[in-house]
């Protein structure tokens, strides 16, 4: 019983870890924008990273791909559209059907955001090995099969 109570002890301590992570990565990441005209939320800038990715997919790609609730993606979508940040055109094969991509504006901002992410990983890491990494990356990855499979 004993080594099971650890075992969870140890279990909850590592998922700590990773959340706290996460939480200094990404406030290190959006603290570039903070006093520009263009303040972002971390979902702002995963829905501006997946348009970076998939010029001209639809509001419906993003929602297939992220599970989202349709009507906040089309709220947080509206935003990034008032903030200039999305540019928008009717598809041509069907006018009902809205195209999304990053405006001039949105890839200057996206960019520079991914380059401060680029920053923060970089310092995250810093003083580990290339093996040291690879192992981090590979026991990372069993933990996000052994999520999947369940």
């Amino acid at each position: 019983m004993t080594k099971q109570v650890n075992k969870v002890n140890q279990s909850e301590q590592v998922f700590d870890a990773i959340h706290s992570v996460m939480h200094l990565y990404r406030a290190r990441q959006l603290r570039g924008l903070r006093d520009t005209p263009h303040e972002l939320t971390h979902m702002e800038y995963k829905a501006m990273g997946f348009f970076a990715r998939h010029p001209r997919a639809t509001q419906g790609d993003l929602v297939a791909h992220s599970g989202r609730d349709k009507a906040q993606l089309a709220r947080l979508l509206k935003g990034l559209r008032d903030k200039q940040l999305l540019d928008a055109e009717a598809d041509e094969n069907d006018r009902r059907i809205t195209r999304l991509s990053l405006s001039d504006e949105g890839k200057r901002i996206f960019n520079s955001l991914h380059d401060l992410g680029v920053q923060a990983s970089s310092a995250a890491v810093t003083g580990m090995s290339a093996e040291q990494l690879a192992q981090l990356q590979t026991l990372l990855q069993q933990i996000r099969q052994n999520l999947e499979a369940d």
